[in-house]
């Protein structure tokens, strides 16, 4: 092989030719390779890694919990009236509209009463004559009398004492001979008008004790039909509805207006046949309305003595105290305390979370937060019950907030 220096000039350019160009691509490669390189190590350095969250743990633990019956229902007033007036007038004043407060015995209505005051005045003018008939004083209460001590019934009964004698001593004359008897007919026709005139008087007199007896109720039917122009509210409570307006003239029996009695309140609750013989009276019940955040006392009262043949329902019904914050025709739920022997699955109920009404709480694995879906029963201001989700002695993450799945976390201690 000839020396490169014997070469060619033709095969020397084109060798020159070929080393540049494979210069060049080398280049470009390795140009290429470490710009990749580059860039990865430039975006990598741009997003920081994520700061763990401190976080605080609670224990799955079990507690006491009293065995209960939940039951849906609805709140209702103790007591409902519509107070309607009793005898017809015009409306003279209204003292209560919507929401107002009244007490039993308070006047709600009051009907113009002037015309029945004149009733009354009347009804006391006829008693006074009726007692004057029979010989009392105009003014008294004291409606007694004995017949035979009046005026009428003392002259009937002398004038019958009278002709008695009259016809005795004519009938002994008769007998001797020493009159005649037309003459003792005639005594002893006396004698009989005398009698039939006495029990006229008795008759009269039992009849004005009568006629008194009437003007007496007449009187007191005037008197209470006065009383009743006012309508009187029949129990404290408060008012539902306005109905009556002022200047109306009512006929007996119109409404004026709704009270309710709001305290305690009514709750009537369905408890299914196979929870219905756990149920007792005067046993417990804890109420919550929608919305609520509080509990209310309640009280099993009253049980029907059957179950509805048509779903075996048993229909109770409670008494629930009422501080003013309860309203009636509330959706209610009660818890119906039947023993106090039960042991549950609790977490607290800061640890619960819930999303799209999914509830969810959040453990630790490997130093990042894990969901994990649950069921939830009963639930108070400090504790929740777990039915599925979670075993005891697991840890969950307290106020979770918007901690995800992924995100690593610090347990604080």
């Amino acid at each position: 092989m000839p020396p490169q220096d014997d070469l060619p000039p033709l095969k020397m350019l084109r060798a020159a030719r070929h080393g540049i160009a494979g210069l060049a691509l080398l280049s470009a490669l390795c140009g290429c390779a470490c710009t990749g390189d580059l860039a990865r190590a430039a975006k990598s350095a741009s997003v920081p890694a994520a700061e763990p969250r401190r976080v605080r743990t609670a224990q799955v633990s079990k507690r006491q919990f009293e065995r209960v019956v939940t039951a849906p229902g609805t709140l209702a007033a103790f007591e409902q009236a519509t107070l309607r007036v009793k005898v017809p007038g015009r409306l003279q004043s209204i003292a209560v509209d919507l929401g107002t407060a009244v007490k039993a015995g308070q006047t709600v209505a009051q009907i113009e009463p002037d015309d029945y005051r004149l009733r009354v005045q009347q009804a006391e003018a006829a008693l006074s004559q009726a007692r004057a008939r029979l010989g009392l004083s105009a003014a008294g209460s004291d409606d007694q009398v004995n017949p035979e001590q009046t005026a009428a019934v003392r002259q009937a009964r002398a004038v019958l004492e009278q002709a008695q004698l009259d016809r005795a001593r004519n009938q002994a004359l008769l007998d001797q001979g020493i009159i005649s008897r037309s003459q003792f007919d005639l005594t002893d026709a006396a004698y009989k008008v005398a009698l039939s005139r006495y029990q006229d008087a008795l008759e009269e007199i039992n009849n004005r004790i009568g006629l008194l007896a009437q003007r007496r109720s007449e009187l007191a039917i005037a008197r209470q039909q006065l009383a009743d122009t006012e309508v009187i509210a029949p129990f404290s409570g408060v008012v539902q509805e306005r109905i009556g307006n002022v200047g109306e003239f009512l006929s007996p029996g119109s409404p004026v207006a709704t009270i309710l009695k709001l305290n305690p309140l009514r709750l009537r609750l369905e408890i299914p046949e196979r929870e219905a013989y756990q149920i007792r009276a005067n046993q417990k019940a804890r109420v919550m309305v929608e919305g609520g955040k509080r509990a209310y006392d309640g009280q099993i009262k009253r049980l029907s003595p059957s179950l509805i043949e048509q779903n075996r329902i048993l229909v109770i019904e409670a008494e629930v105290s009422n501080d003013g914050s309860l309203k009636p025709g509330s959706f209610a739920r009660a818890e119906i305390v039947t023993s106090a022997t039960e042991e549950i699955l609790v977490v607290p109920t800061r640890a619960i979370a819930t999303f799209a009404g999914i509830d969810k709480v959040l453990s630790v694995r490997e130093g990042k937060a894990v969901e994990r879906p649950v069921t939830l029963g009963r639930k108070t201001d400090e504790w929740t019950e777990v039915l599925k989700g979670v075993d005891i002695g697991e840890r969950v993450i307290l106020d979770p907030g918007n901690l995800q799945t992924g995100q690593p976390v610090v347990i604080e201690e």
